[in-house]
C-alpha cells in the first residue's frame, strides 16, 4: 500500500509538529496497515516505491518521501516526513549520493529503523559522461574504462559498511560523499540495474519480515521477469534508431546508465552536471549549440517538470525540438505512473524523435 506525504508546511516547525502528533497518538502509517502489523517503509523515491509495491503487495505500509513530479535534488523535508521517518521498520534509498538530505533527515529524527541503499553492488557510473568527439566515434572498451573492476573497488563490500546497523547510528557526512565525488545516481534508467534493486529490497523485507519470505521471493521472480522483457523491448526499439543518430541531449547528464546499456552517447546536456540545481555559462551554452550543429542532433531531451527557458533558447538556436521525459519520479497516473510505464513512455519518445 503506498502513500504520499503533502507538504505544506516549513522546516521550522519540525520538531512541534512531531511532538504535537506524537502526544496525540497521530501515526503517519495507516490504522488498518498498523492493526495488520505491516511493516512501515518509508522510500526516498517513487521508483523505488513502486519496485516494493511489486514485490510486497499488501505485506507493508509504503511512505514515499519524494511525491510525482518531485525533483530530488532540491527536496526538503516535511514535519510530515520526519514524522514518517521516526515510524520506520526500513527505510530504502536510491544511494550514490541521490538522497543529499539523508543525513539531516536522520539526525532529525530517532529513527531506529535500518537504511538500505537498494543500488548496493551496482557498478556506479563517475562524472557527466561528457565525452568529446573522439570518444563518440569510437564506442570501444576504452571509452568506458571507468566500468571495469578496478574503477570500482570502491564499491566492493567494505565501502559499504556504512550500510550496517553501527553506522546508520552515525549518519555523518561521510556516509553520503559519494555524491560529492560525482557518482551517477540515475541507476533506473536501466532496468537490468532495477533487477538488482528488487533483489536487494526483496531480501530486506524478508529478513524484516521472514514470515512473508517466500511471498517476496515469488513477486520477485515475476517482477524480474517483467524487467528482464523490458530489457528486450528496449535493445529492439533502439535498434531502430540509425546507429549514427544514437546521441542524446539532455536538460542535464541524467542519462548515463541508458546510454551505456544500450548503444546511445550522450553528447551534451544544458546543464552539463548530474544534477539540475547546478549552474550553466553561456560559454558551455555555446559549446553545446556547435555540438547540436556539429552531430547534427535531431532534438533536446528535457524533464516534464524542468524550466525550459534554457533548454528552448538552444533549440531556438539550432532548429531542433524539445522532446519532454520523465527523469526524477514517475508520474501521478499515466503515462508513467509505474517504472515499466516510465520506461516504455521514455524510450517510445527516444526513438521517435531519434529515428
Amino acid at each position: 500500500m503506498k502513500g504520499f506525504w503533502k507538504k505544506p508546511l516549513q522546516a521550522g516547525t519540525v520538531i512541534g509538529v512531531v511532538l504535537l502528533l506524537a502526544a496525540c497518538g497521530i501515526s503517519p502509517g495507516n490504522d488498518q496497515a498498523a492493526q495488520q502489523g505491516n511493516l512501515q517503509v518509508v522510500v526516498t523515491t517513487t521508483f523505488i516505491g513502486d519496485v516494493v509495491d511489486n514485490i510486497a503487495g499488501d505485506k507493508v505500509d509504503i511512505i514515499e518521501l519524494l511525491t510525482p513530479g518531485q525533483n530530488p535534488h532540491s527536496y526538503q523535508p516535511s514535519p510530515m516526513d520526519m514524522v514518517a521517518v521516526s515510524e520506520a521498520d526500513l527505510i530504502l534509498v536510491n544511494g550514490f549520493g541521490l538522497e543529499e538530505f539523508l543525513d539531516e533527515l536522520l539526525e532529525g529524527t530517532d529513527t531506529s529503523a535500518e537504511v538500505i541503499a537498494v543500488s548496493e553492488g551496482i557498478d556506479a557510473l563517475v562524472g557527466e559522461h561528457h565525452h568529446d568527439d573522439e570518444d563518440h566515434d569510437e564506442h570501444d572498451g576504452e571509452d568506458h574504462d571507468d566500468h571495469d573492476g578496478e574503477d570500482h573497488d570502491d564499491h566492493d563490500g567494505e565501502d559499504h559498511d556504512d550500510h550496517d546497523g553501527e553506522d546508520h547510528d552515525d549518519h555523518d557526512g561521510e556516509d553520503h560523499m559519494e555524491g560529492a565525488m560525482g557518482l551517477d545516481p540515475h541507476v533506473w534508467f536501466d532496468p537490468n540495474n532495477v533487477q538488482v534493486w528488487a533483489e536487494n529490497i526483496a531480501n530486506a523485507l524478508a529478513e524484516a519480515d521472514p514470515v512473508h519470505n517466500e511471498y517476496y521471493q515469488e513477486n520477485l521472480q515475476k517482477y524480474q521477469e517483467q524487467l528482464m522483457e523490458l530489457d528486450g523491448w528496449i535493445r529492439d526499439q533502439v535498434d531502430l534508431i540509425p546507429a549514427d543518430q544514437r546521441e542524446l541531449v539532455t536538460d542535464h547528464s541524467s542519462l548515463g546508465y541508458f546510454a551505456d546499456e544500450y548503444g546511445l552517447v550522450q553528447i551534451g546536456a544544458v546543464i552539463p552536471a548530474l544534477t539540475t540545481e547546478a549552474e550553466t555559462s553561456g560559454m558551455e551554452l555555446a559549446e553545446l549549440i556547435d555540438t547540436i550543429r556539429e552531430h547534427q542532433a535531431g532534438a533536446i531531451f528535457i524533464g516534464v517538470d524542468f524550466d525550459p527557458n534554457l533548454a528552448q533558447r538552444v533549440a531556438d538556436e539550432t532548429d531542433v525540438e524539445l522532446v519532454p521525459l520523465y527523469f526524477g519520479s514517475l508520474s501521478d497516473g499515466e503515462p508513467a505512473g509505474t517504472y515499466l510505464a516510465f520506461m516504455r513512455f521514455n524510450v517510445s519518445s527516444i526513438v521517435e524523435a531519434l529515428r
